[in-house]
């Protein structure tokens, strides 16, 4: 039987907001959180993009929940070195309760330094051999590194967890699924695909944690549900890899008329028909999933929260 967790969405809403979801989804019986890294939202109707880790510093202190964030880049926009000084001080405030979700990120936020946007294959080296820095970091030894694409002098982290941090590798390819089988403490994709699953399990992944995601918009009228996902979130259905190579919030707007309400109707979840919503995390377990992270889009929090509370959790959790 799966854990599930609430997905917190920094595009979409400011640190107080965040830190209240968290709340919230502790008392409707939610078991974790994701809460996604960004530099920029996906478009300006989504509105706010918080750095997270001064955000997960709030949640540590707000919840006693789990946390993990969904993804961190940690090749470009910020080096390595840095972000394994967040995630270890992350790991230290919520008592060993923290993850770090990884990817290999999107033009949308790590770019906005000037540095060029590899290709997917140089971007999984950088991935690879940022891991490799952050673990020796984590030991709270002093780490020197000269490596194809980092350089790390002198370095050593003085606030650091009792248990190294456990890094969880986003993949929605299979050359992605391979490196997180091969060094990752878990596996994060978005899908309720078995086959991806199943190549991370047999290529080396073992038992490790397998953990997914989804989006759904719960409101009691199903129409203006479907217009708040085609609003915000329409680029989720955006098709190929877009959402990893286009630069800014702008030129995802220009693709807002390739999706419509229809398509929004048909592959998202909308509305307040609890089967509904109950089957899409169920095609997660019935995939092998581990842990199942849901997300509310637009503003009714708490009726979700209520609406989970009391009809969708209780039928999961038999």
């Amino acid at each position: 039987m799966p854990e599930y967790g609430y997905f917190l969405a920094s595009e979409e809403h400011d640190p107080a907001a965040l830190v209240e979801q968290a709340r919230m989804a502790e008392q409707a019986g939610f078991q974790a959180l994701w809460i996604s890294d960004h530099y920029h939202p996906w478009n300006d109707a989504q509105g706010q993009s918080p750095f997270v880790w001064s955000v997960i510093g709030a949640l540590s202190e707000a919840v006693s929940l789990p946390i993990e964030t969904a993804v961190t880049c940690p090749t470009v926009r910020m080096h390595p070195a840095v972000v394994a000084q967040a995630a270890a001080t992350s790991a230290v405030m919520t008592r060993g309760r923290f993850r770090l979700g990884l990817g290999t990120g999107e033009a949308l936020n790590e770019h906005i330094l000037g540095d060029p946007w590899p290709p997917l294959h140089v971007r999984l080296e950088m991935l690879e051999e940022a891991i490799q820095v952050m673990r020796r970091l984590f030991t709270g030894e002093e780490v020197n590194h000269h490596g194809t694409h980092y350089t790390v002098e002198n370095a050593r982290l003085y606030t650091v967890p009792e248990e190294p941090v456990p890094i969880d590798i986003s993949g929605f390819g299979p050359k992605a699924t391979s490196l997180a089988a091969r060094v990752g403490d878990g596996y994060i994709t978005m899908m309720p695909e078995e086959e991806m699953v199943t190549q991370f399990r047999k290529g080396g992944g073992g038992a490790k944690p397998v953990s997914g995601g989804t989006k759904v918009c719960y409101g009691t009228d199903r129409d203006e549900c479907v217009r708040t996902v085609h609003r915000l979130w329409y680029n989720e259905l955006l098709p190929g890899e877009m959402g990893q190579v286009l630069p800014s919030p702008r030129h995802f707007e220009q693709l807002h008329e390739l999706v419509t309400e229809d398509m929004v109707r048909e592959k998202s979840v909308c509305g307040d028909d609890v089967e509904e919503h109950v089957s899409a995390l169920k095609a997660f377990a019935d995939a092998g999933f581990d842990r199942v992270y849901v997300n509310q889009i637009g503003p009714d929090q708490r009726g979700f929260f209520d609406f989970y509370r009391t009809k969708v959790l209780p039928q999961l959790s038999g």
